[in-house]
């Protein structure tokens, strides 16, 4: 009888101490963007799943908070978001409904290496050739009186984008696109999710040290596959790319718009489409989220040929893979386009 009773106090506790611990489970955690999901994600296995606002094809360049976004904030004990220059829609939700959560904005991350934007289209933007011809007619005296200006003010820059010259108006804020960059974002990841929950923080250290290992694998076979066509030259839709071809030694010639919330006009595609032809660019990349045909109209009377690449997963399922399945194809997409071209 005693050892009955016994067993069933014994029960009675195990019982409960696996509530406490359900209890006591990771913290809700909300991500804004797929590829900083990914790497949350990752870090978090074994403990929880974070939440993500901008979910399928969906862009942060463009987007607008959903009811079931406010409520995720609001009920947030952590989020994470890029930064301002990125994620707009956030600003204000996040002062007002995510008041009680701890709010990390990653481009602060120690570690990262944060690359200035590069002004004026850009077209051609290590050098200053024909800088008349387009990248300031724009930027400087909108001559065509449509798009650059506004495409400046969209994105780039922080007086126009009315945040006072906050960093989105010096740095590009395509950060993961690197992997060193990924490896500094996760690493914060990891140390607020440690202090926010030290129950878990051995996992997510763990975690940590297993994904910097994966991402030294994925370096290297990123750059075995791009090495082939790191001197070939091409265009992309907008200006994303900065920070992976930085890395990696790639040579985008410049983009199509600097901001993807402003299309550009006939002038500025007439532009684009000659410069195609003066450098010899074998592929004009869309994006899954924005307007392929506009590169149908650039690369026409052109040897070029028409590629996609999705900087910001647009395509793919969010989780822990996510963000090596988005590098990869980023790398592929550049390989076997270029390499069409001889």
């Amino acid at each position: 009888m005693q050892k009955a009773v016994r067993t069933l106090l014994l029960s009675t506790a195990l019982l409960a101490a696996g509530t406490l611990a359900a209890r006591a489970e990771a913290p809700n955690v909300v991500v804004s963007i797929k590829p900083i999901h990914s790497l949350v994600a990752a870090i978090m296995q074994g403990v929880g799943e974070p939440g993500l606002i901008v979910e399928g094809a969906a862009s942060p360049h463009t987007y607008s908070l959903k009811p079931s976004n406010a409520a995720a904030l609001q009920s947030a004990d952590v989020v994470f978001w890029v930064g301002h220059g990125l994620e707009a829609f956030l600003e204000k939700p996040l002062e007002s409904l995510g008041s009680k959560a701890t709010v990390v904005e990653l481009d602060d991350a120690p570690g990262l290496e944060k690359l200035p934007f590069r002004e004026g289209g850009p077209f051609e933007a290590h050098t200053h050739e024909g800088e008349e011809g387009h990248n300031h007619e724009g930027h400087e005296h909108d001559k065509d009186g449509h798009d650059h200006a506004k495409e400046a003010e969209g994105h780039d820059h922080g007086e126009e984008a009315g945040h006072e010259g906050h960093e989105h108006g010096e740095f590009d804020m395509h950060l993961w696109l690197s992997p060193d960059n990924a490896r500094a974002i996760a690493a914060e990841a990891a140390k607020v999710l440690a202090e926010k929950d030290p129950a878990n923080a051995e996992t997510y250290n763990r975690n940590l040290a297993g994904l910097n290992e994966k991402l030294a694998a994925l370096d290297k076979e990123l750059a075995e596959t791009v090495a082939p066509v790191k001197d070939k030259p091409f265009i992309v839709f907008h200006d994303a790319y900065q920070y992976f071809e930085h890395h990696y030694g790639v040579m985008a010639a410049g983009s199509i718009t600097v901001s993807p919330e402003t299309l550009p006009g006939a002038e500025r595609l007439t532009q684009i489409r000659d410069k195609v032809r003066t450098l010899g660019a074998t592929c004009v990349f869309a994006e899954p989220q924005f307007e392929p045909k506009l590169v149908n109209v650039v690369i026409e009377g052109t040897p070029a040929k028409a590629g996609t690449l999705d900087p910001e997963a647009a395509t793919l399922d969010p989780g822990p893979d996510l963000y090596f399945t988005l590098m990869k194809g980023i790398a592929t997409s550049l390989r076997d386009c270029l390499g069409q071209g001889g």
